[in-house]
């Protein structure tokens, strides 16, 4: 199958373009084995024959050009989100494409110095525009010898609707002056409502603290209450405007409760409930209309099961049927749905994106999509018309941070909309999978990161949280901004991790200290070997559970880590067991039990739970340590990283400790981040020297 590009025409043909374009053919000529082979990855002896300068650090972070794209209800027109100021101002517009001429003029439409984080369409005139607009908070603080300002900012969320003819806006609640002053979240759309373009539906809270669901009217922005749900609740999922499915978090927040009812209007039923910690990569997965009365599909795990599977789920019964979509040895990632909310496929990472289509005649399709970008992107179809013919396409990968395409099937063209950064792929460092055999004869995989050029050199460890998360094949900034140092990056996907079925994770249960750091050192081992690294240059860096493995690994292997860097890590198992088992407010213990079925149980397993806490051995470690924790982390307590820094000090250990204020697990914002990037380089830098 043979698919075509074009350029955009008018203002927006850009360098950017050229340069995506340039790149993208390559891939497209040469294929995935000869493009990687030409930059060196698969031979990390050989140089690149055409050595380009990388990226500096402050270009991953400057202000981002195109922020998402769209297609309209009918299929017909592509509405293009993008920044076009000039020196690092903010002016958004609105480019508007006829989707039948996708290669004609574009007409743009102003939205003005506004921080826009997403676009939808409502109908086929208007478009809703989510807004970040920053709140001071705080204020005059008694102290005891008088008064101090403690101001600090924060962020809250508006939805305009915009007339695409007009250029109007409309702020949705604009009518109801208290709820604007004292909402913080008025961003969030349940339901665009297809059936009724006139409206959305939409979760606020209530004066009284409750949090209800709207009908919205997108004219005029007026609300109309459907329903209240409680002091806890999150938001819903419906079916054709029907909410039958709502999350609800614990008092503490360390679980959310999910009801399901099956017409709208009985009794909530708690179907599913699931640590907080662990939403990234949850065991249920709501999806949507099952196509019968009183059903709906989600992906689940029962109990027994491996994998995470698409299944049928009777709302008044709550019986599971079969699996509708399954794979061995993979979790479903999450569904395909098109403009009708009609389920079309599961998607999952192996490593890359790759879809079980209901509608086997798309399969060839997404694999040119695929060959297109020389099978080194994730090609994510973003938005999919009623008639499964045009979908507007996000792809992304280790050299692509996102760049938006309209695909039509039909004509099997791809129109080229835009990309998300300035960066220059030929400047991006490479990235390829491959199969780790451990110690213990095992098999897991490993994303290995060559800098530009392939040179041989330093090696660092990119250790991911959860641990039941994963990484998958893509983009990752923290991974390009090492890289363009000259560091090899490896993030290996250990056992332990999720996504690869509950077999593979319950095989890191209980060895956080052993297996799972093994995985780590196995996988350093045979990409150095094999590539020619520098064995006596190896660091290690991550966040969540990846900051404790970090701390792990260098106190198991002083002779082989010369820095580690931990983010919102743990080093003390024992004290987190202990908080979270003061912490959870369920009747039977379900949270707590959760976690000492990973990590140990203290009555039994002690002196293991011990021998794996980082900071009851900081004396063992030897290098230099940097740690960065949010102070108002919930998910792991910043008391970890401080009584770390506490024992690091005690022990006379190289120790910096970062507190980011008015931040929580890893949540800062992008200046805060470049500036704990900065420190990140400069460690290593000074490490490998």
């Amino acid at each position: 199958m043979t698919i075509s590009i074009a350029p955009p025409r008018g203002p927006f043909r850009d360098a950017a373009f050229e340069r995506l374009r340039a790149g993208l053919s390559r891939r497209g000529l040469l294929g995935a084995a000869a493009g990687l082979a030409a930059t060196g990855l698969t031979d990390g002896k050989a140089r690149a024959r055409d050595a380009v300068q990388p990226h500096v650090l402050d270009d991953f972070f400057r202000p981002g050009q195109v922020a998402g794209a769209a297609l309209s209800p009918s299929g017909e027109r592509v509405a293009v989100l993008l920044n076009v100021g000039e020196g690092g101002t903010r002016r958004m517009v609105v480019d508007l494409i006829e989707a039948s001429d996708p290669s004609g003029p574009r007409r743009r439409v102003p939205v003005g110095d506004l921080d826009v984080e997403t676009l939808a369409w409502a109908n086929d005139r208007r478009v809703m525009l989510r807004l970040v607009i920053p709140v001071t908070a705080g204020g005059n603080t008694p102290t005891g010898r008088g008064i101090a300002n403690r101001t600090f900012e924060i962020q809250s969320r508006r939805v305009v609707s915009m007339d695409l003819e007009s250029g109007e806006h409309t702020l949705m609640f604009g009518n109801e002056r208290v709820r604007l002053r004292e909402s913080l979240n008025l961003g969030h759309i349940v339901d665009y409502l297809p059936e009724d373009p006139s409206h959305v539906l939409m979760a606020a809270r209530e004066y009284s603290g409750l949090m209800a669901l709207h009908r919205v009217n997108v004219d005029t922005g007026r609300a109309e209450l459907v329903e209240r749900g409680s002091q806890l609740t999150m938001d819903w999922s419906t079916i054709n405007g029907v909410p039958v499915m709502r999350r609800d978090i614990s008092t503490r927040g360390s679980f959310i409760n999910i009801f399901v009812r099956p017409d709208g209007q009985g009794r909530w039923r708690r179907a599913w409930r699931q640590p907080t910690a662990q939403v990234a990569l949850a065991d249920f997965i709501w999806i949507g209309a099952a196509g019968r009365a009183g059903h709906a599909l989600v992906a689940a795990r029962l109990e027994g099961e491996d994998v995470l599977s698409v299944r049928d789920l009777d709302l008044e019964t709550l019986e599971y049927g079969p699996p509708m979509a399954s794979r061995q040895g993979l979790d479903v990632s999450h569904s395909l749905v098109d403009v009708r909310g009609r389920y079309m496929a599961a998607a999952y990472y192996a490593p890359r994106l790759e879809y079980d289509f209901t509608d086997a005649s798309l399969a060839p399709h997404h694999r040119a999509m695929n060959g297109f970008f020389g099978n080194e992107c994730n090609v994510h179809l973003w938005d999919v018309d009623a008639a499964h013919n045009r979908f507007v396409i996000r792809a992304s990968g280790p050299r692509d941070a996102g760049s938006w395409y309209l695909y039509d099937k039909t004509a099997r063209h791809f129109e080229y909309l835009g990309s998300r950064t300035l960066l220059d792929t030929r400047r991006l460092a490479p990235a390829e999978a491959v199969q780790v055999r451990t110690r213990d004869g095992a098999a897991i995989e490993a994303y290995v990161t060559a800098p530009p050029g392939g040179a041989p050199g330093p090696v660092i460890a990119l250790v991911h949280g959860g641990p039941e998360a994963r990484d998958v094949l893509g983009w990752d900034r923290q991974a390009q901004i090492l890289a363009s140092r000259g560091w090899w990056v490896v993030q290996p996907q250990f056992r332990g991790s999720g996504g690869f079925g509950r077999g593979f994770a319950s095989q890191g249960w209980k060895r956080w200290g052993d297996r799972m750091q093994e995985d780590v050192e196995d996988a350093l081992a045979q990409v150095i070997r094999d590539r020619g690294l520098d064995a006596a240059r190896v660091g290690i860096m991550g966040g969540s559970y990846g900051g404790y493995a970090a701390l792990m690994g260098a106190v198991r292997r002083p002779d082989l880590y010369k820095a580690a860097i931990s983010i919102c890590g743990v080093g003390d198992l024992g004290d987190a067991l202990s908080y979270e088992r003061r912490d959870d407010e369920s009747a039977d213990g379900f949270v707590y039990n959760y976690w000492i079925s990973r990590i140990g149980d203290p009555r039994t397993d002690a002196a293991a739970i011990a021998a794996a806490s980082p900071r009851l051995r900081a004396a063992e470690i030897a290098c230099p340590v940097l740690l960065v924790h949010g102070v108002n982390d919930r998910i792991v307590q910043v008391h970890q990283s401080r009584r770390m820094h506490e024992a690091l000090r005690a022990a006379g250990k190289s120790v910096e400790y970062v507190e980011v204020p008015d931040a929580g697990h890893g949540d800062w914002e992008d200046d805060v981040e470049k500036g704990l990037m900065q420190r990140y380089v400069a460690l290593f830098a000074r490490a490998f020297a």
